[in-house]
Order: C-alpha cells, then structure tokens, then sequence
C-alpha cells in the first residue's frame, strides 16, 4: 500500500476520465465517418493510434487497484482488459488494425464498432462515478475538522 486511497482513487478517476474523452472523440470520429465527412481509411487510421493507450491506460487502472488492494473493483475491471486484449488478439494479420478501412464498410461494421463503444462508454461512465464516490468517501473517512473544539475555532476568528 504506497498511495492513500484519496490518491489512488483521484488517479484512477483522472484515468477513467482521460479513457471517456478518447471514446467522445471516437464517437464523433465514427459518426463522422458515417456522414462521409471522413473517409474510411483517415477514419480508421486516426482511431488505430489510440487503441493501445487505450488498453494501456485500462490495464494501468486495474493494476494499480490489484496492488494497492482493492480486489472487488479490480474485479470488476477485469472483463473490460479482457475484452480489450480480445479486440486487440482477434486481429486478422491483413488488417492494419482494430478499425480497418476495407472492412468498415464491406462487413457493415461501423454501426457495430459504434455499439461497441457506446458500450465502453457507459461501462467508464459507471466507473467514474464509482470512482468518484470511492474519492469523497475515502477523503471523508477520518475527521479532518476537529470537531470537539469547535467553539475554540471560533474564537480563533
């Protein structure tokens, strides 16, 4: 245990708020490549460069909980790193990543790759605001105010 919760919970709360805007901006990168204002290939080649950050930032999360503890959140953050090591596994070696150009539109996979992150995306919204009550609970949990002498702080003023 070499971080306070306050501390681990602030990281993984920065983390999983750094991991719900890069899935806004694949959202909006998917959506725009729907309406043809990105063709396929820019499309696909913008979101490749994100998906290992991606699952190097999830697997960050869930070893820093593994580390510090926290096995039942740890838990909980596991299906995702499987997931995404499956997404990343399950690559055909003549694709040119996760989101491939040729397939995008051939195999009608851009509403599916859209579902598959509305999904990520409600799984870290949930997280955030786990994350978020696990900071307020745990910055809460001794009594930073010291109550029994509240008349001398008082008078101090």
């Amino acid at each position: 245990m070499f971080l306070s919760d306050g501390l681990l919970f602030s990281i993984c709360l920065a983390d999983t708020g750094a991991l719900l805007f890069l899935l806004i901006y694949f959202l909006i990168t998917l959506s725009d490549s729907e309406c043809d204002y990105l063709n396929a290939q820019e499309c696909c080649a913008r979101l490749n460069v994100w998906v290992y950050p991606r699952i190097i930032a999830h697997v960050f999360v869930t070893a820093i909980l593994l580390l510090q503890g926290h096995w039942i959140l740890a838990l909980f953050n596991l299906p995702m790193t499987i997931w995404l090591a499956l997404e990343i596994s399950n690559v055909p070696k003549s694709n040119l990543g996760v989101f491939d150009p040729t397939e995008i539109y051939n195999r009608g996979q851009l509403k599916y790759q859209m579902t598959r992150t509305m999904v990520c995306f409600g799984y870290y919204l949930i997280f955030f605001f786990t994350y978020l009550y696990c900071m307020i609970a745990s910055l809460l949990e001794g009594d930073p105010i010291n109550r029994k002498d509240e008349g001398e702080i008082i008078d101090r003023l």
